[in-house]
């Protein structure tokens, strides 16, 4: 009996040895499998048709946040700590850097410093896997021609090939017509293919970005992986259905549109944040699968802002950080980018 006995227990101790000798080949193995990255996903982009797909040929919908201008209050948020913390808590799949031209130490008045600020934020976008566009953040870039050509030689250099980066080359056109718009992008767009033959790039289009439709009537032709930029404030009351029936009658004359600015509130980045109209609008977006990007990180007090006034510089927030916007913002795209 006591021989039986020792002999189950040899067999015993020699399955527990065993298994012991497997588990640091099995643990590390466990613990390495992690989620996919946005990019890891869809890899890199590109414009079909009046679509943007991804290496799979569907469209990507990305959806993330704005940083706000590289310059006043939002500038202190132009860090890697704050594009980390959206990536995790907000799970950001897009980012925009917004960079500030002019006036107050913009890019024409301090270009080494807002070069550096764009690159940490960009670097960093780079390595947490989510895309980034590149915004040339001015109303009046046709008056900034050589400046832009030469900040975006520079970004193509640098960022030409890697995947995660898009080109946004005017932010918001106010009162200039499409030729003008379109005059100005052809110019950027030969600088930046000069270096970067494959990464989308986004065009401005008329009236804040809003006249879609008209850039659609006489778009942009002999280079590849072009969008255009579509904004809209969701709150306010002239960007309702009409604005909608722009943009559709634009993809309809076969281009593909990038919501690259979009907010709760209204145009002035104030006003009412209301709720059924924000539902219309997020609904119209995930029905046709636009990729789009909120308005805006900062603690200004203004209905857009993310962020209560003293929110940390380096991200971290907590709930009671957020403003209303914030925690809404946060809440859908925890729920959307799963």
């Amino acid at each position: 009996m006591l021989g039986d006995q020792i002999s189950t227990n040899s067999i015993y101790m020699n399955y527990l040895y065993r298994l012991l000798a497997i588990l640091p080949i099995l643990f590390p193995l466990a613990t390495s499998a992690q989620p996919l990255r946005p990019v890891e996903i869809n890899g890199p982009l590109r414009v079909t048709g009046n679509t943007l797909v991804n290496k799979e040929g569907l469209p990507p919908q990305l959806r993330g946040i704005s940083l706000s201008w590289s310059l006043w209050a939002g500038k202190k948020y132009y860090n890697p700590a704050v594009v980390d913390w959206l990536t995790r808590d907000f799970r950001i799949s897009l980012l925009r850097a917004s960079m500030g031209v002019q006036p107050d130490q913009g890019y024409l008045q301090s270009p080494e410093k807002q070069l550096k600020m764009m690159r940490s934020v960009i670097d960093q976008s780079v390595k947490d896997g989510i895309y980034v566009l590149i915004d040339w953040h001015d109303h009046n870039a046709e008056k900034h021609l050589e400046a832009s050509e030469a900040f975006f030689t520079l970004m193509a250099k640098k960022y030409g090939g890697i995947p995660n980066v898009i080109y946004e080359i005017f932010n918001e056109p106010v009162h200039q017509s499409w030729q003008v718009v379109k005059t100005y992008s052809e110019a950027v767009i030969k600088v930046i293919r000069k270096y970067d033959s494959q990464n989308v790039i986004v065009i401005g289009s008329p009236d804040w970005d809003q006249d879609v439709d008209i850039a659609a009537s006489d778009p942009i032709t002999g280079f590849n992986n072009l969008a255009y930029s579509f904004h809209f404030y969701a709150s306010d009351p002239n960007h309702q259905e009409k604005l909608r029936a722009k943009a559709e009658l634009a993809t309809k004359r076969g281009i593909a549109l990038f919501v690259t600015e979009c907010g709760v509130g209204e145009s002035n980045g104030n006003g009412e944040f209301n709720r059924d109209k924000t539902a219309l609008w997020m609904n119209w977006l995930e029905r046709n699968r636009l990729s789009w990007v909120i308005w805006h990180v900062t603690d200004k007090n203004e209905t857009t802002a993310l962020l209560l006034p003293g929110a940390s510089e380096f991200g971290g927030w907590k709930e009671s950080d957020l403003s209303e916007t914030g925690r809404y913002i946060r809440e859908k795209l925890r729920q959307l980018n799963k």
